[in-house]
């Protein structure tokens, strides 16, 4: 799926993958939510080989594969993320990662977070930050996580230049509300701010 998507989005495809999270997924998935950083390793371990073009056999603990192959391969490298603050995972990882991402909570949603957090993390990957931004006071659609206070979408573009200087090459943005009128909201701060 991925190297199709590559393919239709004209090389504009990021493969993000992590650990999971969210249990009731897992189990409406009848996939066991223990073990979760050790599947990871293994089925990283098979997906980036086969975006490379390789042909895969391997015999680990939850997945086997022999001679595994995309067909037909992808037209380029297919760029991987990998979201996670787990040593264990960015170890296991990064070598052959494009991108590494945090989400807000985990380095409080401020650029010296990010920076203490990403500096925990070597490698010659690019960073991203997702960021929480209420828009309009905020609808609470997003509960609030304790320590990590959203950023308001007036001040979002001093943010946004803080976190570069921190280190992160790209934001994602996560709004409360996410509406149509609040993306629109947005872009419009930031197009502004832009102009000036």
């Amino acid at each position: 799926m991925a190297a199709a998507i590559d393919e239709v989005s004209a090389g504009r495809f990021v493969l993000g993958l992590g650990t999971g999270w969210n249990e009731t997924e897992f189990r409406a998935f009848g996939i066991a939510f223990e073990h979760k950083v050790a599947r990871f390793e293994e089925a990283f371990a098979i997906i980036h080989r086969l975006l490379a073009g390789d042909h895969v056999s391997f015999d680990g603990r939850f997945y086997k594969v022999e001679e595994a192959v995309l067909l037909p391969p992808p037209k380029r490298r297919v760029p991987l993320l990998v979201g996670s603050a787990g040593p264990r995972v960015l170890a296991a990882t990064s070598p052959r990662i494009d991108w590494w991402n945090c989400w807000y909570s985990w380095y409080g949603n401020t650029p010296s977070g990010f920076a203490a957090l990403s500096s925990q993390f070597k490698g010659a990957f690019r960073r991203s930050a997702c960021v929480l931004v209420t828009v309009e006071g905020g609808a609470g659609e997003r509960p609030l996580e304790e320590g990590a206070p959203p950023v308001e979408a007036v001040a979002l573009r001093g943010h946004l230049r803080q976190l570069a200087e921190a280190g992160a090459d790209e934001a994602i943005l996560v709004l409360d509300p996410i509406t149509e009128r609040s993306v629109a909201a947005v872009a419009e701060v930031l197009e502004l701010a832009q102009g000036r």
